[in-house]
């Protein structure tokens, strides 16, 4: 299936419309500031409980009943096809 002549994009077409839709970048660009203190401030307003070493947060108390909903229908399935446990083992 070819596209009509005269809606054909040429290579001389696509390159005009790569050339208006990207705007030339000067050869030494460099950022209107330092962003590294920015960086920083951003990396210490974080809070501690987000790092690896710190104390673990206490779990969310309330799962959505969907979540239950699919548990039990996981539990239904499997007893009443015991031979699909091993699949479902092998794919946690």
């Amino acid at each position: 299936m070819t596209a009509h002549p005269e809606k054909r994009l040429t290579d001389q077409r696509i390159k005009e419309l790569l050339r208006q839709a990207l705007p030339p970048v000067a050869p030494n660009a460099e950022p209107s500031r330092d962003l590294w203190p920015a960086v920083l401030r951003r990396l210490d307003a974080e809070p501690a409980a987000r790092s690896p070493l710190a104390a673990p947060r206490p779990l969310r108390r309330s799962v959505p009943w969907f979540d239950w909903a699919l548990i039990a229908g996981l539990v239904l399935f499997a007893a009443s096809f015991p031979a699909t446990i091993p699949v479902f083992l092998y794919y946690l």
